[in-house]
């Protein structure tokens, strides 16, 4: 339900009309989407979702003109397929992108992505940062799903890497100043499975500085039209292959004092560089006088890590959630999630409705005014910005579901107030959870709701659709 905070804003209407072909509602155009999305960054990570210890001021401030949504979920546990879940608006029974591999299972230009729906609805589309969907054969992967722009890391090994040797600017190779130790040399080629990954000997170029200048660059050159900017952090992720040195950022700052674990103190940094670079793109969108015309969505692709020598519990990063990264407990799985749109938004509302990924899809098509591809697991939650009442967000139409190859395999599904959880995938048993009053998943109710494990059991095999490129093993 939405809740009012103290907090006021005046209401404005957007009244700037763009000649582009996506559909104007009113006097209004379609407006900007902007959509940033932090790389294993946790639940409880951030002050307005109940960090103690890391102060993040502009998210903050950012809920605080906004929305929180506190049921928000992940496409998966980890990052390529929730990516795919993401672009697609289809769950993981369904989507393309199944797992974390080095083969070449990739979308391709006849899969229907966000970028391509608003592509045609005469949007400018931008990808900057982490693509990791999949391990792509080509380099030009993401402008071929519908970006008309892409800088950053196309393989997600890559994205490991703070300070690589390389980017990719819309299909061609980007040299930087970087130097990457001789054992990495071989993962230097680009366009190789896991290209670009290693740990740097000489570092000069630290890449989310370069990412945050591309993006203010694409903003100021593409705002007098309506324009979708997917802002994919490679923080607060670790570079996995510097082992317990990983959490590389360019400057501890202030924390470099902390009588912390080195890791520990890394991780701060990119939490503080996180919304650092947050409150840039906000404070862009106000010097240009767009932030009226603006959807500004923050999250999460997962859980948070134990990656890098970082340990979730040390800031406690999941909150009151169970499991991290790779779980498909709540601590895997729900997000952090912030929705910012001065003047539609109300300020310090909050909705406890349940989305996840997969409904971007179906949001960005409405508030664009075109159709959404057909088939697809997605609900539009643009009726909660609006501040709908609850009994008309509280009913979805399309299934939310989850499943995960690795650990043994487990799938998982949302169905009102319940979630059902099964390990292994198929054969498994059902673990049963009312989520309205317990989050933290300490209480099994499968023995006391047989009915209902009988029911999960039923969602959980037909949302499961065969595909040659995932099995369980």
């Amino acid at each position: 339900m939405n809740r009012l905070s103290p907090f006021a804003l005046v209401v404005a209407g957007i009244v700037a009309v763009c000649p582009v072909k996506a559909r104007t509602v009113g006097e209004s155009r379609s407006p900007n989407i902007v959509f940033i999305m932090a790389d294993d960054l946790g639940y409880g990570d951030l002050g307005c979702f109940g960090q103690k210890i890391l102060k993040t001021p502009r998210l903050d401030a950012m809920a605080a003109q906004g929305m929180r949504f506190t049921q928000f979920y992940a496409g998966c546990t980890v990052c390529a397929p929730s990516r795919s879940v993401l672009m697609t608006g289809r769950h993981m029974g369904r989507t393309i992108v199944r797992g974390n591999s080095t083969k070449p299972i990739v979308l391709r230009p006849q899969h229907p992505t966000v970028a391509s729906l608003l592509k045609k609805a005469g949007y400018r589309t931008a990808c900057i940062g982490k693509w990791g969907l999949g391990t792509p054969d080509k380099l030009s992967n993401p402008n071929d799903v519908g970006f008309d722009h892409f800088f950053g890391y196309v393989d997600m090994w890559h994205a490991h890497n703070f300070y690589p040797e390389f980017l990719i600017r819309n299909g061609q190779v980007q040299k930087l100043r970087n130097e990457v130790a001789p054992r990495w040399k071989s993962f230097q080629n680009p366009g190789q499975p896991q290209a670009g990954r290693g740990v740097a000997v000489r570092r000069v170029d630290y890449v989310p500085d370069l990412l945050i200048a591309e993006v203010e660059k694409f903003v100021r050159d593409n705002h007098r039209r309506p324009f979708f900017l997917f802002f994919s952090l490679n923080t607060p992720h670790a570079n996995n292959e510097a082992g317990a040195r990983g959490m590389e950022v360019r400057d501890l700052g202030e924390f470099g004092e902390k009588d912390w674990p080195e890791p520990e103190k890394g991780f701060a940094a990119m939490i503080r560089n996180i919304d650092r670079d947050t409150g840039r793109v906000l404070d862009l969108l106000g010097e240009l006088g767009i932030e009226k015309d603006t959807l500004v969505i923050f999250t999460s692709d997962n859980g948070p890590h134990q990656e890098g020598g970082h340990k979730a519990e040390f800031f406690d990063s999941n909150g009151p959630l169970r499991g991290t990264k790779r779980d498909l407990t709540e601590g895997g799985i729900r997000v952090p999630t912030i929705a910012w749109w001065p003047g539609r938004i109300e300020p310090g509302t909050e909705d406890d409705a349940h989305w996840y990924f997969g409904d971007l899809m179906a949001t960005v098509a409405e508030l664009a005014g075109v159709k959404p591809p057909a088939d697809i697991d997605s609900d539009s939650f643009a009726g909660s910005l609006r501040g709908e009442p609850r009994e008309k967000r509280w009913n979805r139409k399309s299934r939310m579901y989850w499943e995960f190859y690795e650990r043994g395999s487990a799938q998982a599904v949302r169905f009102g107030k319940w979630k059902a959880i099964r390990k292994p995938m198929f054969t498994g048993t059902i673990e049963l959870y009312d989520m309205s009053n317990d989050p933290g998943e300490k209480h099994d109710f499968s023995k006391r709701r047989p009915d209902l494990a009988r029911h999960a059991a039923q969602l959980l095999d037909s949302a499961h659709e065969p595909d040659p490129n995932w099995k369980v093993r």
